[in-house]
């Protein structure tokens, strides 16, 4: 169990430092011009992934979820493939990437890295580390709830990106 709380804490300070990436990147495009897309939703999408990491933890505490080496490892590989798609969408986007949807005015429209297989790999890896990183220790309950509403924020987000994308052209 304490491999897995390590797990949760390095998460959380992944987070934290795409929270820095974030600030910095919006401090940017602010100067440039940013201008932020569906604000409303993001509070609902910082309690969800906060939400994510407690749940995982509860749910192993409170119903002493074991650790399956079978189910484990195969979704520790997944959670450490999300963290490398989210860093390489990172990357990919520079300045332009962001926590927020925010829009720099005459910025071009980023095609490379992941984006020029798929229009939103930094989802996939949301999705994908939602599942697998309460299955690395057993937490089903978490990963169902989570993966539940993160499908219905990832709508709204999706149609708020793909609007704000739209601005681009």
């Amino acid at each position: 169990m304490f491999w897995y709380v390590l797990l949760i804490a390095v998460i959380a300070v992944e987070r934290l430092a795409e929270l820095v990436v974030s600030r910095r990147n919006w401090a940017w495009s602010r100067n440039r011009g940013g201008v932020e897309f569906g604000a409303g939703h993001y509070p609902v999408m910082v309690v969800l992934h906060i939400g994510l990491l407690a749940g995982c933890l509860v749910e192993v505490f409170a119903f002493a979820r074991p650790f399956i080496p079978a189910l484990g490892w195969p979704m520790l590989a997944v959670v450490l493939a999300a963290q490398v798609l989210r860093w390489w969408c990172i990357s990919t986007l520079g300045h332009q990437w962001n926590t927020r949807v925010i829009v720099v005015p005459g910025a071009p429209r980023v095609t490379g890295g992941p984006y020029r297989l798929i229009p939103h790999p930094n989802y996939v890896a949301v999705v994908l580390e939602g599942i697998a990183l309460p299955l690395v220790h057993s937490a089903w309950i978490t990963a169902l709830v989570f993966t539940a509403l993160n499908a219905e924020l990832l709508r709204t987000r999706i149609k708020v990106e793909n609007g704000a994308l739209a601005s681009l052209r």
